[in-house]
């Protein structure tokens, strides 16, 4: 299971499309995150903030904000990465050889799924710094920061796991991708019945 996951993320880091994934979701983020901040510090916000009592800080406003952004932003790339996970496997013919090695397909489902969380928790990392530069000039709310990150990761691991699956039912990894992205649309639809879906 370890092996597979650490050729998983071998894989993904020789892979161009993940480098332009991972570049994308940091400019989209730090993008996002500069707009936040700068609405947090402007004098009509801190005003109006100060008159509230128990109004929210710099981790409700900026942080929290962040990581929903963040959510919607994996809504759009992870497919881009859980499309060839099993597909290109039995696109390229190495699906046999694979399930012929001595292990459990337990196992490799799980390998794939670990590399694949493994390089969604590096990028997490890298997204983490942007809260933690708030440490700065400021202070954070530890408690709901990691409450954000946590269901960020739960997120992730759904995600993930549904773009494994989708994997698994086609041959083109276009296919999977599209048949992804439709299967997290409809779920936020259902999720979220106000919006217009």
């Amino acid at each position: 299971m370890w092996t597979i996951a650490g050729r998983e993320l071998r894989s993904l880091f020789l892979s161009p499309l993940a480098w332009a994934i991972l570049a994308a979701v940091q400019v989209i983020l730090g993008l996002f995150f500069r707009d936040m901040l700068l609405y947090f510090i402007r004098p009509d916000v801190q005003a109006s903030l100060a008159n509230v009592p128990n109004a929210p800080g710099l981790t409700v406003i900026v942080a929290s904000d962040l990581f929903g952004s963040l959510g919607i932003v994996l809504l759009l790339m992870t497919p881009l990465l859980t499309m060839r996970l099993v597909s290109e496997e039995r696109r390229n013919k190495t699906l046999p050889l694979l399930l012929s090695a001595p292990m459990s397909m337990t196992s490799i489902v799980l390998g794939k799924f670990l590399g694949l969380m493994g390089f969604f928790l590096i990028m997490l990392m890298i997204v983490m710094l942007m809260p933690l530069s708030l440490l700065l000039g400021g202070s954070l709310d530890w408690g709901h920061l990691g409450s954000c990150l946590l269901g960020i990761t739960l997120l992730l691991g759904v995600l993930t796991a549904l773009g494994l699956y989708i994997s698994t039912l086609t041959t083109h990894p276009t296919v999977a991708a599209i048949s992804t992205f439709a299967a997290f649309l409809s779920g936020r639809c259902q999720l979220s019945p106000d919006l217009p879906c």
